[in-house]
């Protein structure tokens, strides 16, 4: 089985996607708290590393996409702290048990095959006690947009590199046997022609 999936049409327009400045706070809220080693689970081309915080001692990168992943592999050389980036995918972590002390997950968990199976690996490769901090957007509560993003999930996978817009994320984080801490639901709107889009940013702590 390949631990590379490849997506020309969305890596590439991803790289090109910019993240906006309510963005970037996004994905400061959502590393804020971490520290000493990191797994992040799909990394893309690598822009949260510049906004690890200091006590954060050492990210591993885990990215299956190659175009993206070259494009982590720079911004890993640009970061101020230690980065690797290595190819895998979210049901088979290149990562031993329990060998961090958090993971990170940034609007991925909308994308991976299988959340159930990627949240039990990211169990398997967080310490007992330690931390999943997650940032992504999920299945909205508003019935005629919930409608709408059931309609589009027949066709939105396969422009957005595999993007499900209906997702129950949080269901899927607490089925997985992590105990949320912090939890905070908002709207949000990547680019201006696309309206507000339920999210949820916080942190899920596995069990001692």
């Amino acid at each position: 089985m390949s631990d590379e999936v490849k997506n020309r049409f969305f890596s590439r327009m991803w790289v090109r996607m910019k993240d906006s400045e309510e963005q970037v706070e996004h994905r400061k809220r959502n590393l804020s708290g971490l520290s000493g080693r990191v797994i992040e689970l799909g990394a893309g081309d690598g822009r949260n590393f510049a906004l690890y915080p200091p006590e954060v001692t050492e990210v591993v990168a885990v990215e299956p996409e190659p175009y993206l992943r070259e494009h982590a592999e720079t911004a890993a050389r640009e970061a101020p702290l230690a980065v690797t980036v290595m190819t895998g995918v979210a049901d088979r972590l290149p990562a031993e048990d329990a060998s961090f002390d958090a993971g990170v997950a940034s609007l991925v968990l909308c994308t991976v095959p299988d959340q159930a199976s990627a949240l039990a690996e990211l169990k398997r490769v967080i310490k007992p006690g330690g931390e999943l901090h997650f940032l992504e957007h999920v299945h909205s509560n508003n019935p005629r947009q919930a409608r709408i993003e059931n309609m589009l999930d027949h066709v939105w996978p396969h422009i957005a590199g595999g993007c499900h817009p209906n997702r129950e994320t949080q269901a899927a984080i607490e089925g997985a046997g992590f105990e949320l801490q912090e939890l905070d639901h908002f709207g949000f709107s990547p680019s201006f022609p696309v309206p507000k889009i339920a999210h949820i940013l916080g942190v899920a702590r596995r069990p001692a």
